[in-house]
Parts: C-alpha cells; sequence; structure tokens
C-alpha cells in the first residue's frame, strides 16, 4: 500500500517506492499543448502510462499516435498500444514526426537526450525546474530548444500510480519543451495556462 503523503510536489517519494515512476499526464496539460504547438500527424508517445492521456487528447484531434510502454498494462485492444518496450533501449524512430511524452521522472534527462536522437522533434512535459541543472547543459543549451511552455496556472496534481488519497493542484511548476532539430537560436518563453473541461 502507497504512502497517501506521498504526493507529487508535498513530498518526496523514494526512487525504490516510486517503482515505474508512473504519474498520469492530465488530458488538460495536452489541450493546452494542442492549442500553443504545431503539432504533426504521426506522433509517438513512448511511455504511455495505463491511461494513455496524452495519447487519447491527441487522437481526439485527429492525431495518429503510436503508443508504447516498457510496462504492459493490458490495454484494449482499440488502443493498439504496445508493452515491454523499452524506449532507452530503442535503435531508431518508429516512422513518427514527432516525440510527445510525459517521461518518467527519475529519467528524465536519459528520456530527453535520447528522443533528440532518434526524432527530429522532441516535445517532453517537466518540471520547470528541469531548465536549471548544469548537468542538462548539453541538452538546454544545443541550440535546438526552440519554446519552453511554462504554465501560468499551476496544473492538476500527477499522482502516483496507485495514489487513492485526496486530489489537488499541484505544488510544482510544469512546462512543455520542444526542441526542433530544424531550430537553432535561443529558446523562446511562452505562458500558457490550461482550462478546465466538463
Amino acid at each position: 500500500m502507497l504512502n497517501t503523503g506521498n504526493i507529487l510536489g508535498k513530498h518526496r517519494t523514494s526512487l525504490e517506492d516510486r517503482g515505474d515512476d508512473l504519474y498520469e499526464t492530465s488530458p488538460v496539460a495536452v489541450e493546452a499543448l494542442i492549442k500553443n504547438v504545431d503539432l504533426p500527424q504521426r506522433i509517438w508517445e513512448p511511455a504511455c502510462g495505463k491511461s494513455c492521456n496524452i495519447v487519447n487528447t491527441l487522437r481526439d484531434v485527429g492525431h495518429t499516435v503510436i503508443p508504447t510502454d516498457l510496462i504492459d498494462y493490458k490495454w484494449k485492444p482499440e488502443m493498439f498500444a504496445t508493452g515491454n518496450i523499452d524506449f532507452l533501449k530503442t535503435k531508431e524512430n518508429i516512422k513518427t514526426q514527432a516525440i510527445v511524452t510525459n517521461p518518467p521522472f527519475k529519467f528524465a534527462h536519459e528520456f530527453v537526450r535520447h528522443a533528440r536522437e532518434i526524432s527530429s522533434l522532441t516535445i517532453m512535459l517537466l518540471r520547470l525546474a528541469f531548465i536549471e541543472s548544469v548537468r542538462r547543459n548539453d541538452i538546454l543549451d544545443s541550440g535546438d530548444l526552440r519554446e519552453v511552455l511554462v504554465f501560468r496556472n499551476r496544473l492538476p496534481m500527477m499522482h502516483l500510480n496507485g495514489y487513492e488519497g485526496k486530489t489537488s493542484s499541484s505544488a510544482m511548476a510544469f512546462a512543455w519543451f520542444v526542441w526542433d532539430r530544424s531550430y537553432s537560436g535561443y529558446p523562446s518563453l511562452k505562458r500558457i495556462s490550461w482550462e478546465k473541461t466538463e
């Protein structure tokens, strides 16, 4: 049983306790991305998770999305999702035009590095603090970080898979980071918002 106090943004959970590090993305975060970035048709979501929220939200507006995950969550057949795929060990892109994901927090910089190697467009939902680290200079100062879309209002809480406690807003700031091989220069900073949907 998970400690119900271990909520992202309030109490740190040890890497061991975090297991597969599955924090489901709120669809409102994806809706905000769609409104602010011109996304290509074919997209790979390599950490789709149990609920496939990024996948479903993108498919709802007409994108073709290939969902994979390290874990096999036994999705419904119509999801066309594939488990037991270790993204960090993939050698090439699977014929898509972009990688869009909310990577496992403990492997965030590895996901970004690998995605940039195999895709011309990489879009990741990351903590805003991702931009601070010296150990990520190679991916943050490379010239292909095109834009950082910072949420002006805190996203709904992303709880660790299995959490059954109270829901609330996140205490952490998040942003969509966009790397584009066709871009060269300094990244733009844009403040974006999400809206509640009924």
